[in-house]
């Protein structure tokens, strides 16, 4: 109900305010976590026209794919639904993604799940990528790159438009959006719907999804009032176990998400083997220009999310899920969760010719509540009064709370045309408090030891400082920042249960040296880094004493290479890009804990955990890092309104743990992609029809995974490590060449 109040009191808030620069009024909300054209931070942006010049089908990470140091990967295999991405190696729970300036980051397992926001790239004006700590207006994840979106802001004049496109693997999408333009009185508003469904590549890599998008405002006089509400919803089938290298090279479509099989020994597959989501994202803001001078902006955000795991599981021990009775059974349950995030950023910003002062602070506090429920047992029958057990008891149920609050100050100053002084500094304060029981609290005996009560307090103070030349047609720029990353929950939890092992905050100094040549039909750009970290939080494979593989803090590792990216346009009617990351992602050295086994077979299986065999490494590659990343791309258009591209990518071999050897690895990558569009312009209307190609050339391949190993020794016999060892690959199958056709009509 309170949910419900707190929606309805903002959607009818009075806009009563009014702006005397609509446009860069406007733009003062979102224009502080962004990277200036003096500021030493090394990013690249895509604006409105190139977001959509991409495949509809692509989620936001795969329309960034080009961009340099970025690999990213669909796990249904064809840019629908859950994707994954990765920037010079940092993984998305260290990619801090702003939204209007606030962090879309879930603030405990700190990752961005991007099926649960559709068609998010139709609704944006422009996104920045930020390599490298970036800006401290970033807010909490950034540690190693950021991803900064602004909402599309409101034209002066009606405008709408209606599209619908389909292709490979049962993909259908559809779109209407229609804006008011800025009226007289300064009032304006738009509204937004996508919807989008695909069978996916591999079974059960099914996507159904739909967002919504509004936006109402009122611009005059000195200030600037602005309500944004998001919305994203979708089912999607259960795609992230992925396949064992053996099934994928017998059926690459496979994927055993929901399989079962029957007393006659047919197999079956439970069709709602699924996760479902559904979010709202409401923001209101409020900005005001003082003077010419100063802008004070201010950001409230509610963000509700609430969602489920639905899973199949055969052979699963009744006692463990709550039920009384003791036995084995086929069950069908639910792993569910709700949160509630409560932002408010305020930002207040003095610019003249030579200086431009930023200052503000962040604080957000978060509810994260996960709970199991079950649903269906075989042995116990569909009359089984379910509902009441859940009600009484779930087998395991926790929450998280978290605090955040930063404040920051950062300058830019310009002593001298060609020269600009840049200064950043962060402060946060971080309370995380965890309590409650984990899925597996039961399976252990409710042990009181494995009930989770971790509360932690995280000061942090984050520095950063660089200077930028500018003459003529160059530019080089030169920074240093430190920063902090506090632990997610995934990385608490399993030190919490069972035995205490502490884990600390990891730290990072981040160095960039760059260069870049602007001249009217080539630019250029080198950049050197050099990512240094303290206490990085790695699972090695140690097992707490009730069998949690736990994560643990290793001294030292880096991340050091150059990112090359050049432009070409030697007519007007083509443009040829591409760029190139070399780099060496390293662990200093550690030590590897291969959980270990005893077994026998009589009378029945059974097995017995014993103490982990240890294995030492000097430096190692670090897991999902490739050491090389390229793209090339040629765009043609022969005819005004007719366009032509051809882009490729490579990406290195990847390796899937933190080992450096060949069996757990993912062999180097060689994609292509062709598109084509065609407008034609109409009594003021312009209808557009655009053809996409996805693995031009059929290439066979697959994209990230994960890995697992053990150790079985028989009881009574002597231990061979070589010929006891066990362990095996599983990967994400990406689809071979596959096409999209879409039609828009914009009046």
């Amino acid at each position: 109900m309170k949910r419900t109040v707190l929606i309805a009191a903002v959607l009818v808030l009075p806009l009563c305010a009014w702006a005397q620069d609509p446009e860069r009024l406007d733009s003062v909300v979102v224009s502080t976590t962004r990277a200036g054209e003096h500021t030493p931070v090394a990013f690249s942006s895509l604006n409105k026209a190139e977001l959509r010049a991409g495949s509809p089908a692509n989620s936001l990470p795969m329309t960034l794919q080009l961009l340099p140091s970025v690999v990213t990967y669909n796990e249904g295999g064809t840019g629908l639904g859950n994707s994954s991405m990765t920037i010079r190696g940092v993984k998305g729970s260290q990619i801090n993604v702003t939204l209007n300036g606030i962090t879309l980051n879930d603030a405990e397992s700190q990752e961005v799940f991007w099926v649960n926001i559709p068609a998010l790239g139709s609704m944006l004006s422009h996104v920045q990528v930020q390599r490298g700590l970036g800006t401290s207006a970033n807010g909490a994840g950034a540690f190693g790159a950021s991803i900064n979106m602004n909402t599309d802001f409101v034209g002066k004049r009606p405008s709408g438009e209606v599209s619908m496109g389909g292709g490979s693997y049962g993909t259908f999408l559809a779109s209407v959006y229609g804006s008011t333009g800025l009226s007289p009185d300064g009032f304006y508003g738009s509204v937004s719907y996508n919807r989008g469904t695909t069978e996916g590549y591999i079974r059960n890599g099914f996507v159904q999804s739909h967002s919504a998008f509004v936006t109402l405002g009122w611009l005059g006089g000195r200030n600037s009032v602005r309500m944004t509400w998001l919305m994203g919803k979708q089912r999607s089938g259960i795609t992230w176990d992925g396949i064992s290298l053996e099934q994928y090279e017998k059926d690459r479509r496979y994927n055993e998400a929901g399989e079962y099989e029957d007393a006659f020994g047919n197999i079956h597959y439970y069709d709602n083997q699924t996760d479902n989501y559904l979010q709202h994202h409401l923001q209101l803001n409020w900005t005001h220009a003082f003077t010419g001078r100063w802008r004070w902006s201010n950001t409230f955000n509610y963000t509700f999310g609430e969602g489920y795991d639905e899973y199949y599981k055969v052979g699963k021990k009744l006692p463990n899920y709550g039920y009384p009775e003791s036995g084995k059974s086929d069950m069908i349950y639910r792993k569910e969760m709700g949160n509630d995030l409560f932002v408010l950023n305020s930002d207040l910003r003095y610019r003249r010719e030579q200086l431009e002062v930023t200052m503000g602070v962040n604080l957000s506090h978060y509810s994260g509540r996960h709970w199991g429920t079950l649903l269906w047992a075989q042995t116990l029958g569909d009359a089984y009064d379910y509902a009441s057990l859940n009600a009484k008891d779930s087998w395991y149920r926790n929450i998280g709370l978290k605090w955040d609050g930063g404040l920051f100050a950062r300058a830019e100053y310009r002593p001298l045309e060609a020269l600009t002084v840049y200064a950043d500094l962060q402060g946060r304060l971080i309370t995380y408090d965890l309590t409650g029981v984990d899925d597996d609290w039961i399976s252990y005996g409710k042990n009181e030891a494995d009930r989770m009560n971790y509360k932690r307090f995280w000061p942090f103070f984050n520095p950063r400082a660089g200077v930028t030349g500018q003459w003529g047609a160059h530019k080089a720029f030169f920074s240093a920042a430190f920063g902090h990353r506090e632990p997610g929950r995934g990385d608490i939890k399993e030190n919490v249960k069972g035995e205490m092992a502490d884990i600390r905050p990891e730290k990072m100094l981040d160095v960039e040296l760059g260069y870049q040549l602007h001249l009217p039909k080539v630019t250029a750009s080198v950049n050197l880094y050099a990512m240094e970290y303290w206490d990085m939080l790695l699972e090695t494979g140690r097992l707490s004493s009730s069998g949690y593989a736990i994560k643990e803090n290793l001294p030292r590792a880096w991340r050091r290479g150059v990112e090359l990216a050049a432009a070409w346009t030697p007519v007007p009617w083509a443009r040829l890009d591409g760029n190139l990351t070399l780099s060496m992602n390293r662990i200093g050295g550690h030590t590897e804990y291969v959980a270990a086994y005893e077994y026998e077979t009589e009378p029945e299986y059974v097995e017995e955990q014993l103490p982990s065999e240890q294995i030492v490494y000097g430096a190692t590659p670090m897991l999902l890092s490739p050491s090389v990343v390229a793209m090339g791309r040629m765009e043609v258009k022969p005819y005004r309104n007719i366009a032509l591209a051809l882009s490729a990518k490579y990406v290195g071999k990847q390796y899937l743990d933190n080992t450096g050897r060949e069996d757990f690895s993912v062999p180097s990558i060689l994609t292509a992609d062709l598109s084509a569009s065609w407008a034609l312009s109409f009594g003021g209307k312009t209808l557009t029809l655009s053809a996409y190609v996805n693995n031009l050339f059929n290439s066979l391949y697959y994209a990230s995974g994960w890995r697992w190993e053990a150790y079985y020794f028989e009881k009574g016999k002597p231990h061979d490590l070589e010929k006891s060892w066990t362990g095996g690959v599983g990967v994400y199958p990406q689809a071979p060449a596959h096409f999209m056709f879409k039609a828009s009509l914009a009046f």
